[in-house]
């Protein structure tokens, strides 16, 4: 696990962000995973294409795995058009809470991976350009509770 105090100020704005959306309570937690995971994809995709995406995205089940025994009967390598039904598929066997702890790690595993590639700030600002709206309300409602 990461360090805090080596973690930059975009890891942590990123993990936060990622954490914040998926704590959201917008109907069932499988739905609200699948909307980030296609927000997010289609932003990336437009910079690196769909096999660019889908290598981060298989790279990411994968090194999850471990921590998540369920994601060995998923198959990510399926075709790439599929691969968030069948990801929804997965997550609706889930409890709640078990989907927001999943799909936390999964995205800051992706998001880490593309940070790692492209840089920090470029991966935080993709992500903001993705879950824009959901993201300014959720950091306007922090600001208003604090």
């Amino acid at each position: 696990m990461t360090d805090l105090a080596t973690m930059s100020h975009y890891e942590l704005h990123r993990h936060k962000l990622i954490k914040t959306l998926n704590a959201q309570e917008h109907g069932k937690a499988a739905d609200m995973a699948i909307i980030l995971w296609e927000q997010m994809a289609a932003k990336i995709i437009s910079i690196i294409g769909e096999k660019g995406f889908h290598s981060l995205y298989v790279r990411s089940v994968f090194l999850n795995v471990p921590k998540f025994s369920w994601l060995a009967t998923y198959n990510p390598k399926s075709e790439i058009n599929n691969q968030f039904l069948e990801l929804k598929a997965c997550f609706e066997l889930l409890m709640p809470e078990q989907v927001k702890e999943a799909n936390n790690q999964l995205l800051i595993t992706l998001t880490d991976i593309l940070a790692s590639l492209i840089g920090a700030p470029l991966t935080t600002n993709i992500l903001w350009m993705a879950w824009g709206d959901i993201a300014s309300d959720l950091v306007t409602k922090e600001f208003d509770n604090e």
